[in-house]
């Protein structure tokens, strides 16, 4: 395999991957923090083993559809959780919207989980339950992301390693760290990511109804130097669009 024509779609899978491992652990450390290590733990690993059976059971069922349908499908699916992605980015960017906080996030899952009973002698139903939901939320959306960005021929394997990856640094950091990734410029993150899967998500589109992309698989990097250059400028015009003074009626003074 020519692992520097696949490098795009590394970089992808593991940057989205990463933006989820991160929230899923910031829950967790919560869980585990408030609640107990033993529940955080047997909730976690009790998701990963069924995210686990999940591809399991989606691999050889993927192989029996024809690769166009997936291609259209998944790339439609891709496209639109991608674009998600990048238009809170942009909004964030420009200041419309509040950055996301992973501290903030910590803390207020910490004081949610206070409020709640603690549990006696035995598992702790909710510790495990709530690490169980976190991280079967952000498990799925990272399965969605390998398969989607890996639907072309030979490409599920780079985007398994780039998930991969991205699993192992969160890990790491975590058990470093004990406490939230908030060093990781987040939006950043997510800005980048939803610019990368908006221009996966166009170019499988493209492939699914036939379109014969110059450069094959090169066009991707075209396609997401695109999105990259449009949403930069989206967040000019939303900055500018802030800034305009509005008269008293509520309306834009131009």
């Amino acid at each position: 395999m020519d692992w520097h024509h696949v490098w795009p779609v590394v970089a992808a899978a593991f940057l989205a991957s990463l933006v989820e491992f991160v929230e899923a652990l910031t829950v967790v450390l919560a869980v585990g923090t408030v609640r107990g290590w033993r529940g955080a733990l047997a909730g976690t690993g009790i998701a990963l083993a069924t995210l686990c059976l999940i591809v399991l059971a989606l691999g050889p069922a993927l192989t029996q559809i024809p690769l166009t349908y997936v291609q259209l499908v998944v790339g439609a699916l891709l496209l639109l959780f991608g674009m998600r992605w990048l238009r809170k980015a942009v909004l964030r960017a420009a200041g419309v919207i509040a950055l996301h906080d992973e501290a903030a996030t910590f803390a207020k899952e910490t004081e949610n989980l206070r409020g709640l009973a603690l549990a006696g002698p035995g598992w702790d139903k909710v510790a495990v339950t709530a690490a169980f939901k976190i991280t079967m939320l952000e498990g799925l959306e990272v399965i969605f992301i390998v398969i989607a960005v890996g639907a072309g021929p030979g490409l599920l394997l780079p985007a398994c390693v780039g998930a991969l990856a991205a699993l192992l640094l969160v890990v790491a950091l975590g058990l470093a760290l004990h406490r939230p990734i908030a060093m990781l410029p987040e939006n950043t993150l997510k800005f980048a990511v939803g610019v990368l899967l908006s221009g996966f998500g166009t170019f499988w589109v493209g492939e699914g109804v036939g379109v014969d992309w110059p450069g094959e698989d090169w066009s991707i990097l075209g396609l997401i130097v695109g999105f990259l250059l449009a949403a930069l400028a989206a967040v000019q015009l939303c900055k500018h669009q802030a800034a305009r003074p509005l008269h008293p009626t509520g309306q834009d003074a131009s």
